[in-house]
């Protein structure tokens, strides 16, 4: 058995919040809706090309802990997403006045920018460095 890369993560929210998170992926971080699996229950899935990564399940089915609103993450820190076109998304942030950090990463050819999604899951976006030649420094906070 060998794992072999993410295959999608799924955030478990209120109904209510459905539309808010399908809209950030969507336009903030470039996903496309697409086809879902038959479920008694709302969601979306939503995808990088014919991947879907992100599902978006609007219930909480018998046995599950309760979501708890004021830790939306628990022990989970972030996920990360492997990304190109470092300047496009900077311009994407700053149009829609989401805050983020970035920082190359120390010892490899990454550069990352970080921000939350709408419930306060934190996204990182992985960059190759070689991309800062045309998106120019950062102007904005060190992530770390």
């Amino acid at each position: 058995m060998q794992i072999i890369g993410i295959d999608h993560f799924t955030l478990r929210v209120s109904p209510a919040e459905l539309a808010l998170l399908r809209d950030f992926y969507v336009e903030v971080l470039g996903l496309q809706e697409g086809g879902r699996a038959d479920f008694d229950f709302p969601g979306h899935w939503l995808y990088a090309g014919s991947q879907p990564l992100v599902h978006l399940a609007g219930n909480q089915p018998a046995g599950e802990p309760a979501i708890v609103p004021a830790l939306p993450t628990g022990r989970f820190n972030h996920v990360a997403l492997r990304s190109r076109g470092l300047a496009a998304m900077r311009a994407r942030l700053q149009a829609r006045g989401i805050d983020w950090q970035e920082a190359p990463v120390p010892g490899l050819p990454v550069y990352q920018l970080f921000l939350r999604d709408p419930v306060g899951l934190q996204i990182e976006l992985s960059f190759d460095a070689a991309e800062l030649a045309e998106a120019g420094p950062s102007t904005r906070p060190r992530a770390y």
